[in-house]
């Protein structure tokens, strides 16, 4: 690639100015170092990020506790649901509410 002179910077900065305009120009200038900005921030966190965890030893997974047996004469109680049907209202073996109205012959 040639070297860019003088001239040749002129025209370029002189084309950058008919496409986008003087108006434009401040407000791009404006977003580029904005996102610089949050590029160099984000970057920095990231190496932060990676020096902790290497400083850190790894956490050991601890294992969850075994569920207890059932002893005998321990009585055991299933959790109820949400919804629990009104009183005189019956439950069908499909799990619709049946009340003593709604009984047909089948």
């Amino acid at each position: 690639m040639a070297n860019l002179g003088t001239p040749e910077l002129l025209i370029i900065a002189f084309v950058v100015i008919l496409l986008f305009g003087t108006k434009k120009l401040p407000d791009a200038a404006r977003s580029v170092g904005r996102s610089l900005r949050i590029f160099k921030a984000e970057t920095k966190g990231l190496t932060q990020d990676d020096q902790t965890t290497a400083a850190q030893p790894e956490a050991q997974p601890q294992a969850a506790p075994a569920p207890r047996p059932i002893e005998s004469g321990q009585t055991v109680v299933a959790p109820q649901s949400a919804q629990q049907p009104a009183a005189g209202v019956a439950s069908s073996a499909n799990g619709q509410a049946v009340t003593a109205g709604d009984v047909s012959k089948h």
